[in-house]
């Protein structure tokens, strides 16, 4: 009698175990799922169109940076469209999408189409390419750098919430939400905002053949409809997605139709993609709780 009953529990327990797995190797599958392979719409391309849509950090800009890095050495692509509908984001992210876009150029023509708003890291990025097409009505520029965070002195004072910080240096918890800013923290914060400033001024003469000294009145943080920007010498045409296709056809020499070829993320229709996306989107809010201060090229 107990040797049947150990029989049953150890059975209780290999199974218990099978299925624990069989969830957790779900969860791993459906993690690397959620992203999805990018796959081709159309057969043997000519001009390819990728999207840079929401604000850009790691989780928006990493998957075009690959694409980009796959379409440079592709033969079967002879000019890259970048459609542009983003109020910016994280300076860095900003910078290594700017690289490959300079990357790609050197094979290969690029246009930017931007969208209704193409502002600020969205203008940056901009600047890397051949040609920069805008809707007269977009919403462009913001050429700036910012950071901003929070600070809950007075609301912990009210609840009661003390915060005790050993640190190696003064400046070292710079940002924190349980004081005010000291002066000294405020000047080296400017500072780091100034070099970031300097460089999306150089990176926006270098791409648009202007002087520092014509960037410096647009760059105070304003915005510019695209007719505007137009008139300023910010972007070179006026038009839509479509436009910008044959003009990146055009610059590629192409003759007729061209044919457009588009990457685009699997169907999320199986559990492993649901559970997956779920898990992305667990993860992306999770780590993308800031501590301290980012350096920003946003428009807010």
């Amino acid at each position: 009698m107990a040797r049947k009953r150990d029989v049953v529990i150890a059975v209780v327990i290999i199974g218990s175990f099978a299925v624990v797995s069989i969830f957790f190797l779900i969860l791993m599958v459906g993690m690397f799922s959620g992203d999805g392979d990018l796959q081709f719409v159309g057969l043997g391309g000519s001009v390819a169109v990728v999207e840079m849509f929401g604000v850009m950090d790691e989780y928006s800009g990493r998957p075009v940076i690959r694409q980009l890095d796959r379409w440079e050495d592709n033969r079967s692509i002879k000019a890259v469209v970048i459609h542009v509908e983003s109020p910016g984001g994280g300076v860095s992210i900003s910078q290594e999408l700017h690289d490959a876009i300079l990357r790609i150029r050197e094979e290969k023509p690029v246009v930017v189409a931007m969208g209704a708003v193409a502002a600020s890291g969205g203008y940056y990025i901009a600047c890397a390419a051949d040609r920069v097409i805008a809707n007269p009505g977009t919403l462009t520029g913001s050429i700036g750098t910012v950071m901003s965070f929070h600070t809950y002195k007075d609301l912990m004072e009210k609840l009661g919430i003390g915060m005790e910080t050993i640190k190696s240096g003064e400046l070292k918890d710079v940002g924190t939400y349980a004081r005010e800013m000291t002066k000294r923290e405020e000047l080296m914060l400017r500072s780091v905002i100034m070099d970031g400033y300097e460089q999306f001024v150089e990176v926006v003469a270098e791409g648009r053949d202007m002087e520092k000294e014509e960037v410096y009145p647009l760059a105070d943080g304003s915005i510019f409809t695209g007719l505007q920007a137009y008139n300023l010498g910010l972007v070179d045409t006026l038009g839509g997605l479509r436009d910008a296709i044959e003009l990146a056809a055009d610059l590629a020499e192409l003759e007729g139709e061209p044919n457009v070829v588009r990457p685009r993320r699997r169907d999320q229709t199986s559990i492993f993609d649901l559970l997956g996306g779920f898990m992305g989107r667990f993860e992306r809010q999770v780590q993308g709780t800031e501590v301290g201060p980012s350096l920003m090229y946003l428009y807010q």
